[in-house]
């Protein structure tokens, strides 16, 4: 008795479809039961300096900012916190020098974005070099 006589025999195979499906469904569920982590601040350590002082040079801008952002320019007190205001007093400041250096001096409480816009309006005014003042460890 040869039951198979008439039909064909047919090969395995197997069902992508369902297997591509099932993957899909994995990775949504991944993708949405993943967790981002977005960090707000990053722990830095302030550098600080070792190097002996340098004589002061006739073409430098002092910035001094206080801890609760009071901006002084060659100790001349800026009256106002904003860019147009510093921008002023440091062209005021810089006269007619030749390539001065903009020093800014700022409390270790005083607010990082005071800095940023001392910087922003030097750069507004034209005064490219700029550089930050430093505690030496002793």
């Amino acid at each position: 008795m040869n039951f198979r006589r008439g039909s064909a025999r047919e090969e395995p195979e197997i069902n992508l479809i369902a297997m591509i499906d099932v993957l899909l469904v994995i990775l949504i569920f991944l993708m949405v039961t993943t967790t981002y982590s977005k960090y707000g601040g990053l722990e830095i350590n302030l550098p600080s300096a070792d190097a002996s002082s340098a004589p002061p040079t006739p073409n430098e801008i002092n910035v001094m900012i206080s801890n609760n952002g009071d901006i002084v320019v060659n100790r001349v007190p800026v009256g106002s916190r904003d860019i147009e205001a510093i921008g002023v007093a440091l062209r005021r400041a810089a006269g007619d020098m030749k390539n001065p250096v903009v020093i800014i001096g700022s409390d270790k409480d005083a607010r990082l974005q005071s800095s940023i816009d001392v910087m922003q309006a030097a750069q507004q005014v034209g005064l490219a070099t700029i550089t930050f003042q430093t505690q030496s460890k002793r």
